[in-house]
């Protein structure tokens, strides 16, 4: 099954903090799950959450594949203060919107020093 929705899009709107753009998104009950921190928003909750959410961001998609009907996404999203956080969404389309987002949030860093003593592993890209 195609993708009928655009993640790029999706998440450029979720980087600008557009509520109008966002809500297109969404059908009107759709339930947005943040699993990493036990949160459960109506779309009118998940606009005001990301809307008021401080700072300015960027957010690029660094892939996107579909498991059956169900589009998955990964994003990196950031700021130019040094903060940075991927994003695993997993998305449920009815009608060519959003009725559930399930996020997990994984922060962007550097490996603790224990593993950086192993001398393993290297940079997966430049």
């Amino acid at each position: 099954m195609q993708m009928t929705f655009d993640p790029a899009a999706f998440m450029a709107a979720v980087a600008a903090q557009d509520a109008d753009a966002l809500r297109k998104f969404f059908v009107d009950d759709a339930i947005i799950n943040w699993h990493d921190s036990n949160e459960s928003f109506t779309v009118d909750e998940y606009l005001r959450a990301n809307c008021e959410y401080p700072g300015d961001w960027r957010a690029d998609v660094v892939r996107a594949e579909n498991a059956g009907d169900t589009p998955i996404f990964v994003a990196k999203v950031y700021d130019n203060e040094g903060f940075a956080v991927f994003v695993t969404s997993f998305v449920q389309i009815i009608d060519g919107k959003i009725a559930r987002l399930d996020e997990y949030f994984a922060d962007c860093g550097e490996p603790p020093q224990w593993r950086k003593d192993m001398n393993i592993g290297r940079p997966i890209g430049g």
